[in-house]
């Protein structure tokens, strides 16, 4: 049945690019949707948009319930609902099958119906970029694709509010989610430092997309909305045959870039929310850190590697920079301040300077206000923000991830981030160590070829590198100054 489908699928295809070729524009295809699939209603009546939503799940058996649970809890149901199940070895399939057939709901007296397909495409090479390709072409007709990952749940408004926002304005090619965590199913201390780390990391990204006239620069597959018309763009401009492609590690941003050449905007919901499902251990946390890093660095580098060429001065990368040179700052500051610490304990030439609060306070106070922006904080999460210690040490985290990319993308290292990623979910691989054990081996190093050197030669490196710190400590602080003071425009995250 599979064969059959994607069959015809594939010349429905060939029909399209033929008429592509002869106007010069993406044609409207909405015909050659296959019945069995929906497709756009005809009704005079229909007065919503036409929405399919595509969930790419591999090895979700513990989340899928509660993914697909959230979509037919929304106050406005998906058309169609999409389960692409790929290189799965646990229960998905059993569990997805479940809620396998048409769905009715009644909201505020209008009735939404919807229908659960679940597609079980097998061994795929491609992984999750195979397994949304193939939900597109299953979605083709439809006005829009929801994405939705095999770990995320929706507010039950979530999809109300993006079909609202993107009906209204037919420029937008793509619009995310505010993304969180739900932090109340976490148990164990580690899991609660690390979702913590992740609520803030994620409430300061999403902060400064909605500040920037909610111009987004990825439009994450966690949950967002695209609009079929820009997808079929893309792929008429950039010669493919689907919109996402294997040339990036994070196929989102890739795809967020073309959406945005294609003259589509890309956006941030100023409403919708989605819960993701976050990384509560170290090793899980640096696969996945470490591949979205990996991938941003390879978009944003100049020149042509394989099929991917990056785009440094592309207006949706600036985000990118900014938070790369502030990282690279971050990592300098840090490291200088406690080696120039550790030299002028051993010489006992420290002398404490109540200056040196300021950087501290002035973090802390940025983070108190990240955390007040919350939709869902609590005390937990002020008091995260507030205690400063493990803000400190999840920063430090970061910074491992930081270098590990950034090392394997100039040693050219031969790496599938995806299937490293995977395996650390899986509870396998160590390479989450190895940024500490390079940390302390650094130390290490510099403080013996600091004991070896003469006093004079101490005493003018002493007096070189504080001025430096202080310098680059004081750019730090003026740019958390600024994010302090910004007006956030009664959004909240």
């Amino acid at each position: 049945m599979t064969q059959l489908v994607l069959h015809g699928m594939r010349r429905a295809t060939d029909r399209v690019q033929l008429l592509a070729r002869g106007t010069g524009q993406v044609p409207d295809i909405s015909s050659l949707v296959p019945a069995e699939f929906g497709g756009p209603a005809t009704s005079e009546e229909q007065r919503h948009a036409t929405i399919s939503c595509i969930i790419p799940a591999y090895n979700e058996q513990s989340t899928i319930s509660d993914v697909i649970t959230s979509l037919l809890g929304q106050t406005r149901l998906p058309d169609a609902i999409h389960v692409i199940i790929n290189n799965t070895d646990d229960d998905t399939p059993e569990i997805a099958r479940r809620f396998e057939g048409e769905h009715q709901r009644v909201v505020k007296g209008e009735l939404f119906t919807t229908v659960v397909h679940v597609h079980d495409i097998g061994e795929n090479p491609d992984k999750k970029v195979g397994a949304l390709n193939f939900g597109y072409y299953v979605s083709r007709g439809y006005d829009y694709i929801l994405g939705v990952d095999g770990d995320t749940t929706l507010d039950r408004r979530c999809l109300e509010w993006l079909e609202k926002e993107m009906v209204t304005d037919p420029r937008i090619g793509g619009l995310s989610a505010i993304y969180t965590f739900d932090k109340s199913r976490v148990k164990g201390a580690m899991a609660t430092f690390l979702v913590a780390g992740q609520r803030a990391q994620f409430a300061g990204f999403n902060m400064d997309n909605l500040v920037r006239g909610r111009n987004m620069a990825v439009l994450g597959g966690q949950c967002s909305l695209f609009s079929v018309r820009a997808l079929e763009t893309v792929m008429y401009r950039n010669h493919q045959s689907a919109p996402w492609v294997r040339d990036s590690e994070v196929e989102d941003s890739k795809l967020s870039l073309q959406i945005k050449d294609a003259g589509f905007s890309t956006k941030i919901s100023a409403r919708a929310r989605a819960f993701v499902g976050p990384m509560e251990t170290l090793r899980a946390l640096h696969g996945q850190q470490v591949k979205w890093n990996f991938g941003g660095i390879d978009l944003l580098w100049p020149g042509q590697r394989g099929d991917n060429k990056g785009q440094p001065l592309h207006p949706n990368l600036r985000l990118r920079w900014y938070e790369n040179v502030s990282m690279l700052l971050n990592i300098s500051t840090r490291m200088a301040f406690l080696l120039l610490l550790a030299a002028a304990l051993s010489i006992d030439a420290f002398v404490f300077n109540p200056v040196w609060l300021i950087p501290p306070l002035v973090a802390t106070l940025l983070n108190l206000r990240i955390a007040a922006s919350m939709h869902d904080k609590s005390a937990s999460d002020i008091f995260y923000a507030l205690l400063l210690a493990p803000a400190e040490l999840y920063m430090w985290i970061r910074m491992g991830h930081f270098v590990t990319a950034w090392v394997q993308f100039f040693a050219r290292v031969e790496k599938d981030n995806w299937a490293a990623q995977a395996d650390a979910e899986r509870g396998r691989g160590s390479a989450y160590v190895m940024p500490a054990v390079c940390a302390v081996a650094t130390f290490v190093v510099l403080i013996f070829a600091w004991s070896q050197q003469s006093v004079g030669i101490q005493s003018a490196i002493l007096s070189i590198g504080w001025p430096v710190l202080y310098l680059v400590t004081v750019l730090q602080t003026l740019f958390m100054a600024k994010k302090l003071v910004r007006r956030q425009r009664g959004f909240t995250v």
